[in-house]
């Protein structure tokens, strides 16, 4: 949790900007919910480097160093981030730590040992213009600069948090899913896609929600990813910046938290309102995203309008939120049963996150939710409510437009479609401990090479593994569930990453 300067000033900053801004996170009460560490972000440093090879802050925006302004930023409680990138340039053409263009040797020990000595707390590392030799595929490149990065890091007797931004640069390629394999073994938090909407002084209230939802889209079906203390970044908070609602700001902090996603704050902290501090701050909300569980929320269900979340939390309690993604106001009614808990008997207590209305012993969870707005629950049930099921909705990748956030994911139902996620009986899925998908009380085989629904029984036709990358494969015949528009569910052998093979289970 903290404050970065990019999505707001992007390159328009001075030390003055950085600091202004610490002491707005001390002052407006958000660091004391959480928000500690501040980020200075690219165009920080000159182009070149100095004699001894060392990086150098450009003067005229940090004309007292860098260490100063570490050392004024510890001095508020806070923690001090900083920016380099693995290629040989940043994204901005300034100095970077990777090899050079051509090869030779990287900067990565140096650059670590420079910045323990400044007293970095959080290191980012971004993934533009990175050198992959001849013959050299650009994943083992990108794989040695991090790698590298990394092992630097514990070398130089500061802790120092690692912010990989890998994966960002493969999104919608084969090689995504690999990256995200291997860049937990490195870092605390990655970038997994595309940037979050920047602000623009020229139209400062340009909308910006949309953006929003692309990364909540495609940043959702990667839980399979995360655990406790590596984390999917889904880049910037921008609710309470300019082109954000206050309805919006509620949904993005209350999605980020559901997904247990970093909470980086990017905006003017001093312009912001009274009411956008107060979600940015809500303290029952934010607990919900550091639930030390570290588990990223599940898609229930979702229609043409909403998705249904549920999470859950480490002290038997659980997370539900609704978004509403619509343009006209919702009413929502949830009972146990939606929840994935016994239909007859259960009870819960709840609280409403964001008004704080409770309910000691309620049957359901209502709300009116406005157009972008999402609600959010905590709720306890009763012993028996039992265990909740491993239900929701199995999604797979479309091939959508970038940035379309409504035609990123398809749904799968049991009557063989792969389509658009809608209120389908049918698009409702429960993955029974013996690696089952049931739905209505059939399961989910393959038989002869083809897929069907079948009473659901003991065999091993009936039984899926499920690997990292999201490939389902069929314990009877090793061949992988493949799924598209156009010809519906099939079998093929698994191929390496192919978006057809690739699933979001429940509680993945």
């Amino acid at each position: 949790m903290g404050w970065n300067d990019w999505a707001h000033y992007q390159c328009d900053f001075t030390e003055q900007t950085i600091l202004d801004n610490a002491r707005a996170l001390v002052r407006t009460g958000l660091a004391a919910r959480g928000y500690r560490t501040v980020t200075i972000d690219d165009c920080w440093m000159l182009k070149a480097r100095d004699g001894r090879g060392d990086l150098q802050p450009d003067p005229q925006r940090f004309p007292h160093g860098m260490k100063p302004v570490a050392e004024a930023i510890h001095h508020l409680g806070l923690r001090f981030g900083i920016y380099e990138d693995a290629g040989s340039e940043t994204c901005g053409g300034f100095a970077g730590s990777g090899v050079p263009e051509g090869g030779g040797e990287d900067h990565f020990l140096q650059d670590a040992k420079l910045f323990a000595g400044w007293g970095v707390d959080y290191l980012k590392l971004d993934g533009c213009n990175v050198y992959a030799a001849k013959g050299e595929s650009q994943n083992t490149a990108y794989r040695a600069a991090y790698r590298a990065q990394s092992a630097a890091l514990l070398q130089v007797g500061r802790p120092v948090i690692f912010s990989e931004s890998a994966p960002a640069y493969f999104q919608g390629t084969a090689e995504w899913y690999d990256v995200l394999s291997w860049v937990r073994s490195y870092g605390q938090l990655w970038r997994e896609g595309s940037d979050i909407a920047t602000f623009d002084v020229k139209t400062p209230d340009a909308p910006r929600f949309q953006s929003v939802l692309w990364n909540y889209a495609y940043n959702l079906p990667l839980g399979r990813f995360q655990s406790a203390g590596n984390w999917n970044d889904a880049d910037f908070i921008i609710g309470g910046d300019g082109g954000m609602t206050p309805a919006e700001t509620r949904s993005q902090v209350a999605l980020w938290s559901m997904m247990s996603a970093p909470l980086i704050l990017s905006s003017n902290l001093s312009a912001l309102s009274p009411e956008a501090i107060s979600v940015l701050g809500n303290r029952e909300v934010v607990s919900v995203d550091q639930d030390p569980l570290g588990k990223m929320a599940t898609l229930l269900q979702r229609t043409t309008a909403s998705d249904l979340l549920f999470k859950e939390l480490a002290d038997g309690r659980y997370a539900v939120a609704v978004l509403n993604r619509g343009r006209a106001s919702l009413h929502v009614e949830l009972r146990a049963a939606d929840l994935g808990f016994a239909p007859v008997g259960c009870r819960f207590s709840s609280v409403d996150l964001w008004s704080g209305r409770r309910e000691p012993d309620a049957l359901r969870l209502q709300a009116e939710i406005a157009p972008h707005d999402t609600a959010i629950w905590r709720v306890h049930p009763a012993g028996a409510c039992g265990a909740p099921a491993r239900m929701g909705a199995i999604t797979r990748l479309a091939s959508g437009r970038h940035r379309d956030a409504e035609g990123y994911t398809l749904c799968m139902a049991s009557n063989g479609d792969v389509e658009a996620c809608s209120d389908s009986q049918a698009q409702r899925w429960t993955v029974t401990p013996a690696g089952a998908l049931e739905s209505a009380g059939r399961c989910l085989a393959a038989e002869d090479g083809r897929v069907r629904m079948q009473r659901c029984g003991s065999s091993e036709a009936q039984r899926w593994k499920y690997t990292l990358v999201g490939d389902l494969i069929n314990r009877g015949d090793r061949l992988c569930l493949t799924g598209s528009a156009k010809q519906g569910l099939t079998l093929a052998m698994c191929g390496r990453s192919l978006a057809a093979q690739i699933w979001s289970l429940p509680n993945d």
